[in-house]
């Protein structure tokens, strides 16, 4: 038997969680060196994944497969595999861990006011281990292939989250520490219960897609591939009510952890109540599950369903792109200001997804990537920021370019990234998705557009408005990056920049998965549209 590389991936953080936690409650700095450990760990394990992963032309789809009897009585296996999507996907997740950590160092020691029963409910330990159980579950359904195994890892990763948000959340805000306490633990169970109806209703779901496998196949299966060579074989031919109903249990579900309007208002909550390295982790990463699913489970398991919400999905995403824009322009809080842009990201996302063209999605999966990597630069600044001053409020803040010239210029860099300037990651993938949306539905190309604009406004005036003008009181001797913040932003904005630059390493690895997926859905690209020309004599 080959080496299960996919497995010891999803490993390295769950085994490097329970380590983190039992070590003993002083020892804070070893628990912080050993999930910075772990994290690593599973970083160059998901570049060797990258590296086997063959992009030949003739190459499997699914590679690095592994295949076993689960609950053999449901046909539930454990399957896992990796396409070129899983394979960006994953390499995301276990990139951006390491800087997170690093980035949280001393977000969870202990404050000054906290009684000792405090320290024992929010131990560092707990911090870290929570996000490197975050990691491994994130990683489980990136690679899982059985719907019902990435079923589990699907709602398993809001129980870390809760905590996360509820027990570790942000300490700076305008109320009083009982206020704050009553906002995180209102964000934390808004999250849980939103994440949680979309859920059950995915779980109903799942029981009705065995059901109908079972009912046209010997036996029914949860395994992708075999369903969806099933189909391509003509064993298996859903009843177009059958499937829509499935295709809309799993798409809610997929929609609410993105999150797309208008199953949104959790994440404004959750980012603002959560540190910057969480708030990253839920929209840099875990959000991305749900996109991710979007195009492994909904057009691979639903083509004709997919098909058919399409001129809804593409209109709720519209709404998210010029909607998120719009509110985020209107924030006073600046956590909340980048929470709304990523509403107006994810529009984007799906709108690519949906527009059924490989530019289209292509470019939403390196949106993906693109735009976990611009949030957490501009988040991570932002949360250095807020530590300096102890307030999320923009108007508490003015002229830091002048004490703090290095935060600024980190901090420009990630919103121009953020906005999708020509020469930064999010440009290429913008731009792709776009072209993608304009092939196939011109009125949806135009209507996005605006979110461009409108992001140039938010990035612009929230740097106005915190970076330039003069000095506000306080903030005088507001001390620049050190050390170690430096070297959590500075690789993400060579990063952004590189990508920018030379995306084909990662397009060379995504596109042949594209193709596979609009295969699955029975789409081409549209022919170019070459007006005649008459010739002259």
């Amino acid at each position: 038997m080959s080496f299960p590389l996919l497995t010891a991936t999803a490993l390295a953080p769950a085994v490097g969680a329970v380590v983190t936690a039992a070590v003993p409650a002083a020892q804070r700095t070893a628990a912080k060196w050993l999930a910075l450990l772990f994290s690593l760990v599973t970083a160059g394990l998901a570049a060797v994944v990258l590296v086997r992963f063959d992009t030949g032309a003739g190459a499997d789809r699914y590679q690095l497969t592994e295949s076993h009897p689960w609950i053999a009585d449901f046909g539930v296996r454990y399957e896992l595999g990796v396409d070129g999507i899983g394979v960006a996907m994953l390499a995301l997740v276990a990139g951006l861990i390491p800087f997170l950590i690093g980035a949280g160092w001393n977000d969870a020691d202990p404050k000054e006011e906290e009684t000792p029963a405090d320290r024992r409910w929010r131990p560092t330990q707990g911090f870290f281990a929570l996000i490197l159980m975050v990691e491994a579950m994130v990683v489980m359904s990136f690679v899982a292939t059985d719907v019902f195994l990435f079923y589990i890892f699907f709602e398993a990763m809001l129980i870390p989250l809760y905590f996360l948000i509820g027990g570790f959340g942000d300490r700076a805000g305008e109320q009083d520490e009982e206020g704050q306490a009553r906002q995180r633990s209102y964000a934390a169970v808004k999250f849980l219960l939103y994440n949680l109806v979309g859920g059950l209703i995915m779980l109903a779901a799942v029981i009705g897609l065995y059901v109908a496998t079972a009912d046209q196949l010997d036996a029914g299966t949860f395994s992708l591939q075999a369903i969806t060579e099933a189909r391509a074989a003509g064993e298996l031919d859903l009843a177009t009510g059958t499937e829509r109903w499935l295709f809309l249990g799993f798409f809610v579900a997929f929609a609410i952890k993105a999150p797309l309007w208008p199953v949104h208002t959790w994440l404004p909550n959750a980012m603002g109540e959560s540190t910057a390295p969480v708030a990253v982790l839920i929209t840099a990463v875990v959000d991305k599950v749900g996109t991710f699913a979007m195009l492994r489970f909904c057009l691979g398991l639903f083509p004709e369903a997919s098909d058919w919400a399409t001129p809804v999905v593409i209109t709720l995403a519209l709404v998210s792109i010029v909607y998120g824009a719009l509110l985020a322009i209107g924030q006073r809080d600046m956590k909340r200001l980048i929470a709304y842009a990523s509403i107006s990201h994810f529009g984007f996302i799906i709108l690519g997804i949906f527009a059924m063209t490989s530019q289209g999605q292509s470019g939403a999966t390196l949106y993906m990537i693109n735009h976990g990597v611009a949030t957490a630069a501009l988040m991570l600044v932002a949360g250095f920021l807020i530590s300096r001053r102890g307030s999320r409020l923009i108007a508490d803040y003015g002229g830091v370019q002048k004490s703090a010239p290095v935060l600024a210029g980190t901090f420009l860099v990630g919103g121009l990234a953020t906005l999708s300037l020509p020469g930064t990651g999010p440009f290429v993938s913008e731009f792709l998705v776009l072209v993608g949306t304009f092939s196939r539905y011109h009125v949806a190309g135009i209507i996005a557009c605006t979110g461009i604009v409108l992001a140039a406004l938010y990035v612009l005036i929230l740097y106005q408005r915190t970076m330039t003008g003069p000095v506000k009181a306080g903030l005088e001797k507001l001390p620049d990056l050190r050390v170690r913040e430096l070297v959590v932003v500075g690789p993400l904005i060579a990063l952004l920049i590189f990508l920018g630059v030379y995306p084909k390493p990662l397009t060379d690895v995504v596109n042949p998965a594209v193709d596979h997926t609009l295969s699955d859905v029975g789409k081409t690209d549209p022919e170019p549209q070459v007006p005649e020309v008459e010739a002259t004599e």
